[in-house]
């Protein structure tokens, strides 16, 4: 992490995989972000998730053409969404679960595939009490792959 500290909604400019573990609860194989950059808690975030022939969805999704599948392309949304939620509540809030409410105008425009780096960008839209929402996008090398509305609610366990 940069010198620009851990306090609501500080500027970071980068979150490791250690530290996603200790902000999210998601784990292999369902943690679906590698790395958080440019991330304003509470605000907005930029996750890259390393997509690899060693995903276990792979096997099946499809073995002759192989494509992430989509609803895993909005989990990683929804997870970078989280993780800037997490970031602007403070350590306090660290492991707590985040349930999907609703997900809003997604649309897939590329296959992601093995090899592909994919970087996804989330914005806050609104926040009323416990329930958060926010816009994304995933690109790939600069293309615009998915986007979706995602809204979650955080909870304690």
């Amino acid at each position: 992490m940069s010198e620009a500290g851990e306090t609501s909604g500080a500027t970071l400019q980068a979150v490791d995989i250690a530290r996603i573990m200790q902000m999210i609860p998601h784990r292999y194989p369902m943690l679906l972000v590698d790395r958080v950059v440019d991330l304003i808690g509470g605000e907005s975030a930029t996750g890259i998730k390393n997509v690899t022939i060693n995903e276990p969805f792979f096997q099946g999704h499809f073995p002759s053409y192989p494509v992430m599948p989509g609803v895993l392309i909005v989990e990683a949304m929804a997870q970078c969404a989280g993780i800037t939620v997490i970031q602007g509540l403070g350590e306090a809030a660290e492991g707590r679960l985040v349930y999907f409410m609703s997900i809003e105008d997604c649309r897939f425009r590329k296959p992601v595939q093995p090899g592909d780096q994919m970087r996804i960008h989330v914005q806050k839209v609104r926040h009323r009490a416990n329930v958060w929402k926010f816009s994304g996008t995933a690109k790939v090398d600069g293309t615009l792959v998915a986007e979706a509305t995602v809204t979650a609610m955080i909870l304690d366990r």
